[in-house]
């Protein structure tokens, strides 16, 4: 039987050095048959032509990222984040992607509180344009260690009852190994999720870590139970693609195609069903 790679999805920053072409063209050689796109790669060639690439290619887009970003300090900055992430729900909808990946955003200032409030407001101010283009919208709670400068999501339990509060089709959350591997409930949280469980992306958690943001393993080079999560992820009824999302300069570091290769060789060895 040959390695099914059915579900496996390049996430774009894996290959960072990389354009969106020359990130196609790798997947097609690889036989990856997904990628997760990134819009600041987007924007150099336009939706249009990215999404005319994709399709040549014959890869899905298993998502976008980002949208999200949604606290400000003044009514004027939520208003231009808001419609930010219109653009964001256009680009989605053009690539006909699984998800737009929400990171929500830092706080302004202390208050964490109010932080966590703008961002339910604007996901619900943008949600009826998302149905309206049929783009889902996919809610990432972020470790902790990014509270203070990346989102107040921070709890994976806090994503989903956001995502209940909204009451959507349209809204979800995107459960990352790298960001909720260590809750001491993250089976009985995946297992809430339920259909509200839109994608699933993997890394490993190396020790020492080399760095907050860009410290991301290879799968197998670190202490995460990736089989066992995706099982779980799997008996929510997801049979949706796995994408490989590593921030590491010495993944980046590597040639592109040996790169790949390797991301498939682990992704068979620690995230796909075993034959």
């Amino acid at each position: 039987m040959s390695p099914d790679l059915s579900r496996l999805s390049l996430n774009q920053a894996t290959t960072k050095r990389w354009t969106l072409r020359e990130a196609v063209d790798g997947c097609a050689r690889a036989g990856i048959p997904a990628i997760g796109v990134w819009r600041d790669r987007l924007a150099e060639v336009g939706a249009s032509a990215g999404a005319r690439l994709l399709r040549d290619a014959g890869l899905r887009c298993s998502g976008l990222c980002r949208g999200g970003w949604f606290p400000a300090a003044t009514a004027a900055e939520r208003a231009a984040r808001i419609d930010d992430n219109r653009r964001a729900i256009d680009e989605a909808a053009a690539l006909d992607a699984d998800v737009l990946v929400l990171v929500c955003g830092p706080a302004p200032d202390r208050d964490i509180r109010a932080a966590r409030a703008m961002v339910e407001a604007g996901i619900a101010a943008v949600l009826p344009y998302a149905a309206e283009c049929g783009v889902r919208l996919g809610i990432e709670p972020l470790h902790p260690m990014f509270a203070a400068d990346r989102s107040v999501i921070a709890g994976f339990g806090e994503a989903i009852a956001l995502a209940e509060r909204l009451d959507s089709p349209y809204v979800g959350v995107v459960v990352d190994a790298y960001h909720v591997w260590w809750d001491v409930d993250v089976y009985q949280l995946i297992q809430r999720c339920g259909s509200r469980l839109f994608a699933y992306h993997v890394s490993d958690w190396i020790t020492p870590l080399p760095d907050v943001l860009n410290g991301r393993g290879m799968m197998g080079d670190g202490v995460i139970e990736l089989r066992s999560l995706r099982e779980a992820v799997d008996a929510t009824g997801y049979d949706g693609l796995i994408e490989v999302e590593i921030f590491n300069q010495a993944i980046w570091d590597m040639p592109g195609d040996e790169l790949l290769a390797l991301i498939c060789e682990r992704y068979l060895a620690h995230v796909a069903p075993l034959e």
